[in-house]
C-alpha cells in the first residue's frame, strides 16, 4: 500500500473497478486473488487464499466441520498484535507521529532558523531525496519516513515565518484551511459522495501531470529570464491554479483514504500503516502549501 501521492508512489492502485492499475506489475495478480493486494505471499500466508474463492475461514480446500468451527468460536479472539494486520489505529497514531515530527520540524524552523531561504531550500530537497528514496522501497522505513517529515517540516517552518512577515497570519490561516479541506474531504469521502472508482483515479492522475508539469516550465521561465514566469503564481491565473492545486491535493486525499480502507478490508501487513501516514502526510503538507499560496496572492 505504497503513498498514492503521484511524486512518491509505484504502486499506485490494483483492484478491480475500484482501483486504476496504470499497468502496474501487481494489477494481474490482484485481480488473480480476486481482488485482494495482498493476496500473493507465500504459501502458508493467511493473506494468500485464491485456492480458497476468497473464504479465509476454508480449511486446505475443505468445509470445516462442525467440531472444527466449535473450536474457533470457543477460543479466543484474535487482536491486531496476534494477527499482524493494519488497523484503523496503526494509521491513526503513525499518522499522528509523522506529523508530529513535521510540527516540531516547523518550530524549528520558525523559531531557531529564521528568513535562511537557502536553509529552506536545502531542507527541501533533502526531504525530496528520503521521500523518493522511500518510495522505491518495498518496505517501509520508519527512519526515511521521519526522517522526511523532520526536514520537510524545517522547510515548512521557514516558509511560514516568510510568509507571516509579510502577510501577518498567514500561517495560521492555511493550517485551519487544511483542516478544513481534510475535514471535508472525509466526510464526504465516508458518505461515498465520492467514490474512488478508476475513472475517477485516472482523471485526477491526468491533471495532476498536467498540473506539474505547467508549474515546471513556470519555474523555468522564472528562472530564465521571465520575472513572473507564465504568471502562474500571481493575479486571477495565479488564484485558478492555487485552487486547482488545493483540488488536487484533497484528490489525493480521497486516494489515501481509499488505500487505508482496502488495506485494512484486505488484512495488509501492520508495518503498511507507516505507507498510508506518509501519504497523508505528502497531501496535508501540499493543500497546506497551496493554501498559503493563494492566501498571500489575496491579500497582496
Amino acid at each position: 500500500m505504497r503513498s498514492s501521492n503521484p511524486v512518491f508512489s509505484r504502486r499506485g492502485f490494483t483492484r478491480g473497478d475500484s482501483y486504476a492499475g496504470f499497468g502496474a506489475p501487481g494489477a494481474q495478480g490482484a485481480r488473480q486473488q480476486g481482488g485482494n493486494p495482498y493476496g500473493q505471499q507465500a504459501p502458508g500466508s493467511p493473506y494468500a487464499q485464491p485456492q480458497q474463492g476468497g473464504n479465509p475461514y476454508a480449511a486446505g480446500g475443505q468445509p470445516l466441520t462442525p467440531e472444527q468451527m466449535e473450536e474457533m468460536y470457543a477460543g479466543p479472539a484474535a487482536g491486531p498484535a496476534q494477527t499482524g494486520r493494519m488497523t484503523i489505529d496503526d494509521v491513526v497514531m503513525r499518522t499522528a507521529m509523522t506529523l508530529g515530527v513535521v510540527v516540531l520540524g516547523a518550530i524549528l524552523g520558525w523559531f531557531a532558523l529564521p528568513d535562511s531561504y537557502g536553509l529552506a531550500i536545502g531542507a527541501a530537497l533533502i526531504a525530496f531525496v528520503l521521500a523518493m528514496v522511500q518510495s522505491f522501497k518495498r518496505t517501509p522505513m520508519p527512519a526515511l519516513i521521519l526522517g522526511y517529515a523532520i526536514f520537510e517540516g524545517v522547510f515548512l517552518g521557514v516558509i511560514s515565518n516568510m510568509y507571516n512577515e509579510r502577510w501577518q497570519g498567514a500561517p495560521v490561516q492555511a493550517v485551519l484551511g487544511t483542516m478544513a479541506v481534510f475535514a471535508g474531504m472525509l466526510f464526504a469521502y465516508r458518505t461515498r459522495l465520492i467514490r474512488v472508482t478508476a475513472r475517477y483515479a485516472r482523471i485526477g492522475m491526468a491533471i495532476a501531470v498536467g498540473f506539474l508539469l505547467a508549474m515546471v516550465v513556470n519555474l523555468l521561465f522564472y528562472a530564465f529570464g521571465s520575472g513572473n514566469g507564465l504568471g502562474l503564481t500571481t493575479g486571477p491565473l495565479g488564484i485558478v491554479f492555487c485552487l486547482l492545486g488545493i483540488g488536487l491535493g484533497a484528490f489525493f486525499l480521497s486516494l489515501d483514504f481509499k488505500q487505508v480502507e482496502d488495506g485494512i478490508r484486505f488484512g495488509a501487513p501492520q508495518n503498511e500503516s507507516w505507507f498510508a501516514a506518509f501519504g497523508l502526510t505528502v497531501s496535508l503538507v501540499w493543500i497546506y502549501l497551496e493554501i498559503l499560496r493563494l492566501i498571500s496572492i489575496l491579500r497582496d
